[in-house]
């Protein structure tokens, strides 16, 4: 299946604390080098803003789980894009400044999630995608996500 270029950011997700389910706040400010400002997860490692597909989320909810955006502790919920067939290396360009650079497809999953054990499988451990913050800005649902190569 052929990869579209363009998609849409969902929701903007953040957690106070590490472990956490995030939640949409709807609007931040991506912060270069680090991530999404107020967000638990930030810091200046490979793994600064975590993100993840709408139909990511899709094949868990025909398993019959209600899962929301934010549940599998992604930061941007994007729509369009199959995040996790894009090869390390490929930058996004969100909204109109902000630009990321995927540095890691997928995590191990030392503990298994609620949503695990609840329908025997979880989605971000393979199709979770994490990104450097190349520039930051101001991100918000509803911004254009472009995929750059």
């Amino acid at each position: 299946m052929a990869c579209s270029k363009q998609g849409r950011v969902l929701s903007v997700n953040i957690s106070n604390k590490k472990g956490e389910k995030k939640h949409d706040i709807g609007r931040s400010i991506l912060v270069e080098q680090s991530g999404l400002s107020g967000d638990a997860h930030a810091g200046f490692q490979h793994r600064q803003v975590s993100l993840l597909s709408e139909a990511s989320i899709r094949k868990i909810r025909d398993k019959g789980l209600d899962v929301q955006f934010g549940d599998f502790a992604e930061n941007l919920t994007i729509s369009g894009i199959e995040l996790f067939t894009l090869p390390l290396g490929t930058r996004l360009k969100v909204g109109n400044d902000v630009l990321l650079e995927i540095t890691q497809i997928g995590k191990v999953c030392h503990e298994r999630c609620h949503i695990f054990h609840q329908v025997g499988d979880c989605v971000m451990p393979r199709e979770g995608v994490f990104a450097a913050v190349i520039k930051g800005g101001d991100v918000q649902v509803g911004d254009e996500v472009e995929v750059m190569g």
